[in-house]
């Protein structure tokens, strides 16, 4: 029973422990007492975290303290309680960005970023080993900045000026006064924060005295006046008398840049003398561990002959040509009495020979070359400068030629180059015989520039340039050979057919002829449009534009034409296209066939109005008649028959018993009228036609009636 309520409450106590959960809510970091303090206050940082948890079992918490991003303290704890990091006595190294982090079983949170400043650094302290040195004595300094942590850096000062540090080792420094006297000591030191730089006040001065070293260095030269060149100087370097005995010295005798000798106490040379310069200056060095004493003397040495000067005879040659050099000094003392100077050519086998003393003979070689000489008299010799020799190349034959075109009338470039020659080389441009221009070039391969001005193009060819370098004979270039171009003057431009037939349908030429030299282009344009109908080029002086009229083609035309030097334009031609000849005679044509239309359809017109038709009623006796098969045309071939008109009448009913009466709507008589040709009426007695319904049994018959019956007067009035 025991054993299973522990294993009950082991697993009771394992579930809750594994299903605990915790959040951290918030982390702060303040700066206790303050976040700005002074040196030596204690300076604590706390950090405190809100964390809510479930169970009650409390989780490890871990703590880490972060200064300017670098870790520089870390702490486990389960404690809930406020964790403290403390800086005791806190220093200007102190001073930084710091930040804290909590980390609950993987759960991190860090605070906001709190600043550090502390003001305030200790005063160094400065210590010698020595207050009172010799010359040449290394002086060993401590300085001490109490209490101060972190990274220090520490300056030594002599006066305003930074000593020469010997060695460096923390705070500690070796170095070495310059010059006798007292020499104010003080030190100072830097704590660096990065980026930051803090500087310390000055600490107490020291004050070191330097005594004069009692060596001396003596120098002594016999003799020291009216000395010549070649003479033998008596020279002698010591140390003077001194009470104290110091090791490590060395002595060391010059003269300029030159060691004539060294030893430890005393040195003696004999010297032959140089005249080097007007005066000659000799030291006497004595070095006595880190000090160094001097003594000198300057020596005037009276020239014995001077220094040489080799010149070239004649100053300029030319490959191969002969020369002279010449090797001579230009001042003798008379000291030299009777001796001759010997003069040397340096290098001597190389193309030239002893020609007298001082005098070399030979020939100028193909490159530079260079020659010195040297003058020798009583063991003193002397060396000229060095004499180069450049021998020149004589100018070729010269080019010459046009750049770009040649135009008549304008401005004319004409070069003239020589493929070879040393420079300077003199270029002469000449007109037949008479010179025109002189250009001097000094670069090599460089053409000489002339500018010209022709007005006919036969001109140009009595032009030719010639080259001098300095040699015998200058070279002359042929006559220049360059096309002239001569300007576009004039255009015109005109049309054929001259005169014609200028219409629709036909082909027409524009020509252009005009003055200049070819090639040419020639453009063809239309007055107002700026784009060219066609463009052509030709060798010759003229050339057209063919094309097939149409009305469209009306307007004025012109051509441009143009070469290497201008452009000119054409006169303006005016092209009327007229109607092409078909529609000329189609229009005359048309007008005749309208008016024979016309004609042809007034005279039917009045043909027939000359005809009036019968109007066929239903109770006409003609009702039954069958119609007339003539035509108009048998008609119209009766010329001579009078024309007939039926004329309606209606006669009143006779009383006239023995005559049958008429029916209703056949009581119409219809006489026949005869006109004459003339148009008046015929009155001969033609007698009457009555035609009378006899419901068909009875055939009309025609019935003469007397001269009073066909009167006018017995038509009755017709009735409507």
């Amino acid at each position: 029973m025991g054993l299973r309520l522990l294993l009950t409450s082991t697993l009771l106590l394992s579930w809750t422990a594994s299903n605990s959960a915790l959040k951290i809510t918030s982390v702060n970091l303040s700066i206790e007492p303050n976040a700005n303090v002074i040196r030596n206050t204690s300076v604590t940082l706390r950090c405190k975290a809100g964390v809510l948890a479930y169970g009650t079992e409390a989780p490890n918490r871990v703590y880490t303290i972060y200064k300017d991003d670098n870790v520089i303290y870390n702490k486990t704890t389960s404690s809930s309680e406020d964790f403290f990091y403390n800086l005791p006595e806190a220093r200007v190294s102190n001073n930084g960005k710091y930040r804290c982090m909590i980390n609950i079983m993987g759960e991190k949170m860090a605070s906001e970023v709190v600043t550090l400043t502390v003001t305030g650094m200790s005063t160094p302290i400065l210590h010698l080993n020595k207050a009172n040195i010799t010359e040449g004595e290394v002086v060993s300094a401590i300085c001490l900045a109490p209490g101060e942590t972190g990274s220090l850096l520490f300056s030594f000062y002599d006066g305003s000026k930074e000593v020469d540090k010997i060695g460096l080792n923390s705070n500690s420094v070796r170095f070495l006064p310059k010059g006798v006297g007292d020499h104010i000591i003080h030190c100072s030191y830097s704590v660096f924060i990065m980026p930051n730089l803090f500087k310390s006040q000055r600490s107490n001065a020291v004050t070191v005295t330097v005594k004069e070293l009692s060596l001396e260095p003596v120098l002594k030269i016999s003799p020291q006046d009216n000395v010549y060149e070649g003479d033998t100087l008596n020279i002698t370097c010591s140390v003077g008398d001194s009470r104290e005995d110091y090791r490590d010295t060395e002595l060391l005798l010059s003269q300029g840049n030159k060691i004539l000798q060294r030893g430890n106490t005393s040195l003696h040379v004999s010297w032959t003398a140089r005249a080097t310069s007007p005066k000659l200056t000799i030291e006497c060095w004595l070095y006595v561990g880190n000090v160094a004493k001097v003594d000198d003397k300057t020596v005037s040495v009276i020239e014995l002959f001077s220094v040489p000067t080799l010149k070239m005879s004649p100053p300029e040659v030319f490959q191969g040509d002969s020369i002279r050099l010449i090797c001579k000094s230009e001042r003798l003392s008379y000291r030299l009495g009777g001796e001759n100077l010997i003069y040397s050519l340096e290098p001597l086998e190389y193309h030239m020979s002893r020609a007298g003393n001082g005098v070399f003979a030979g020939n100028a070689k193909t490159i530079d070359f260079n020659y010195t000489c040297t003058a020798a008299a009583k063991g003193i010799k002397k060396k000229s400068d060095v004499l180069t020799i450049r021998p020149k190349v004589s100018v070729s034959a010269p080019k010459i030629w046009v750049s770009g075109n040649a135009i008549l009338g304008r401005k004319i470039e004409i070069f003239c180059l020589s493929n070879t020659g040393t420079p300077p080389i003199t270029y002469t441009l000449w007109k037949t015989n008479e010179q025109k221009q002189i250009a001097i070039v000094q670069e090599f391969s460089k053409p000489a520039n002339f500018t010209v001005y022709i007005s006919e193009p036969e001109e140009l060819i009595k032009y030719f340039c010639s080259a001098n370098n300095g040699g015998k004979k200058p070279h002359s270039s042929d006559k220049l050979h360059a096309p002239v171009i001569e300007p576009m003057t004039e255009a015109h431009l005109m049309v054929l057919p001259i005169s014609g037939d200028i219409s629709e349908g036909n082909s027409v030429t524009l020509i252009c002829s005009f003055k200049g030299t070819p090639p040419v282009t020639v453009r063809w344009f239309r007055d107002g449009d700026p784009n060219a109908l066609e463009t052509t080029t030709t060798k010759i002086n003229t050339t057209n534009y063919p094309f097939i009229l149409s009305k469209e083609h009306s307007d004025k035309y012109y051509c441009k034409a143009e070469n290497r030097a201008s452009s000119v334009e054409s006169n303006r031609v005016n092209l009327v296209v007229g109607m092409a000849m078909w529609k000329k005679l189609l229009i005359p044509g048309i007008v005749i066939l309208v008016v024979s239309s016309l004609v042809l359809v007034g005279f039917v017109l009045f043909i027939r109005s000359r005809r009036v038709r019968v109007d066929r009623t239903p109770e006409s006796v003609w009702s039954s008649r069958k119609p007339e098969t003539e035509t108009d045309d048998e008609i119209s071939t009766v010329s001579n028959e009078p024309e007939v008109e039926y004329t309606e009448v209606v006669h009143p009913h006779s009383a006239d018993p023995s005559r049958s009466p008429l029916r209703k709507g056949t009581d119409t008589v219809y006489s026949e009228l005869q006109n004459s040709p003339h148009g008046a009426a015929d009155h001969h007695d033609y007698g009457s036609v009555k035609y009378v319904d006899l419901s068909g049994d009875q055939q009309p018959g025609i019935t003469q009636h007397c001269t009073e019956a066909n009167n006018y007067s017995d038509l009755p009035m017709p009735v409507d």
